[in-house]
């Protein structure tokens, strides 16, 4: 495969317009933070506000995954990613357009939809690729376009700077048109959608699309998976209400907007039910027995979500943290430090690819999933050791950074790991799954980062401003936190994840269910 890579032909041309596709979406999802500064300055927004936007931007990708994944099954990856692009520019020029907070926000909880995007093309690369090369594939699909976030980090502030002939907000002394910039970003989206729309098909010819029977939810193969599926569901309220629970406590929400919106949170959760009982409905009433050889186990879809809560949910969680925590580590410049953090998300570019390269290469799946999940669960052990003192001058700088390199490098293998599994659980409601487990990586961020603002005062016992000691014992307790719940979840891997039938087969029709 990797000769062929740069051929741009077949399922390669595939792979690549849909890496892209994935690419633009980051770039649109990620296009606040890099200017966050520049739009409080100009829109004169408080800090908690700032932040208020921040949470919004990852409020409704939760759900938005999950519906996303149905509609994919139902319609395919072709129309779905095409109207997702095309939406973007919606909320783009929203918030380009906004005059006060309120709009921002509104905008903001609107583009959290475009987060969802990454399920979409999961569901696409597994139709093209057959099972043996699935997990570079993917790999490459997720590490590529990832590095959207990153790309969008490095250049949209450029963008910005150069669209300045048509006025802008000037901070210190530059004029900064990040309304234009932010817009753009929509644009380029949206003009891409209608060339996706126009040069992919949902499979190679020849092949037809497997559809589920029903979409309003999961189907399940036996009772006690129905009942597994509900407990699973929970998480992802009580993801929704911890959001909620912050917008009360920034002040965006008050007392009856915050009960309305846990209102609104049960409505989704019990339409959620909902969904899963009316396409489980035939099995619940035993009318409906599954031949063995359609059977699989939920069992090994919420492990492969809590390898995603381990993996991607503190890939998440840990980029919003380490700018700030080599800052203040090592005593550096805020542009130094964002500089050292970045090495953990640029990593993507290699370590997604190489994860779903050996676990396609090893032999087994699971295998590969259970080292990669140990590992990243000792890499966070080892970089709870990195605090103030520890390591010293630009040897103990360079040191911290290796070791943050290296555990980066697991996290990301894990993530490309996790979805060279995904595709092979059951092909027909693979968009579901994704979506399941896609979900799953941004309720540990949620978890993580909730956990993260609350430590330093657990730890210093009152609600008063936390000594700087105080704060490096909170990010080495955050990092330990992570590690263990590595190898809990890598223990899990090792001795109950399931190698998926015919995992390496090189027929795309090949049946690749987990037992």
């Amino acid at each position: 495969m990797l000769g062929d890579l740069w051929s741009f032909q077949g399922r390669y041309r595939t792979l690549h317009l849909t890496w892209f596709a994935f690419f633009l979406t980051f770039i649109v999802w990620f296009n606040l933070a890099p200017l966050a500064t520049t739009v409080q300055a100009d829109m004169g927004l408080s800090i908690n506000q700032v932040r208020t936007l921040a949470i919004c931007n990852v409020a409704l990708t939760v759900p938005a995954r999950i519906l996303i994944g149905m509609l994919l099954d139902k319609f395919g990856p072709r129309i779905t990613y095409s109207s997702l692009l095309v939406f973007s520019v919606i909320p783009c020029l929203m918030f380009a357009s906004a005059q006060n907070f309120n709009q921002l926000v509104v905008s903001r909880l609107l583009l959290s939809v475009v987060g969802a995007g990454f399920v979409i093309g999961i569901r696409m690369v597994a139709e093209w690729f057959p099972a043996k090369e699935i997990g570079l594939a993917e790999g490459i699909y997720g590490g590529w376009g990832n590095f959207g976030s990153a790309f969008c980090a490095l250049t949209i502030v450029t963008a910005a700077s150069w669209l300045s002939f048509a006025g802008g907000a000037e901070i210190g002394g530059l004029i900064i048109n990040w309304r234009g910039a932010i817009a753009l970003t929509g644009i380029i989206s949206s003009i891409y959608g209608v060339f996706y729309f126009l040069n992919v098909t949902d499979t190679p010819p020849g092949i037809s699309y497997q559809k589920p029977a029903k979409s309003g939810g999961l189907e399940v193969t036996s009772i006690k998976d129905f009942w597994f599926l509900l407990l699973m569901n929970i998480p992802f309220a009580a993801a929704l209400s911890i959001l909620a629970w912050r917008l009360l406590k920034v002040g965006f929400l008050d007392s009856r907007t915050h009960f309305i919106a846990l209102a609104f949170i049960a409505v989704w959760f019990a339409s959620q039910i909902w969904g899963i009982v009316r396409t489980n409905r035939d099995l619940i009433l035993g009318e409906k027995i599954y031949r063995k050889e359609d059977r699989y186990e939920f069992r090994q879809v919420a492990i492969l979500e809590l390898t995603y809560i381990v993996n991607f949910g503190s890939e998440l969680a840990v980029v919003s943290m380490l700018p700030t925590f080599f800052e203040t580590t090592f005593d550096l410049p805020a542009i130094t430090a964002g500089i050292l953090a970045s090495s953990f998300a640029f990593m993507n570019l290699v370590a997604r690819p190489c994860g779903g390269l050996i676990s396609d290469r090893l032999g087994s799946r699971k295998k590969t999933m259970g080292f990669f999940t140990i590992s990243l669960g000792i890499g966070y052990l080892v970089m709870s050791q990195i605090q103030p003192g520890t390591f010293t001058g630009l040897a103990g700088m360079a040191t911290a950074l290796m070791l943050t390199m290296t555990c980066s490098f697991f996290v990301q293998a894990g993530e490309g790991a996790t979805f060279a599994m995904v595709p092979l659980v059951k092909r027909r409601v693979t968009g579901q799954i994704a979506g399941l487990v896609g979900a799953y990586g941004n309720v540990g961020a949620v978890a993580y980062l909730t956990i993260y603002s609350l430590l330093p005062f657990w730890l210093n016992g009152q609600s008063t401003t936390p000594a700087a000691n105080i704060l490096a014992r909170s990010n080495s307790a955050f990092f330990q936190m992570l590690g263990i719940a590595g190898l809990i979840v890598g223990f899990l891997c090792c001795f109950f994840l399931k190698e998926p039938k015919a995992s390496f087969a090189e027929d795309h029709n090949t049946t690749t269910d987990l037992a």
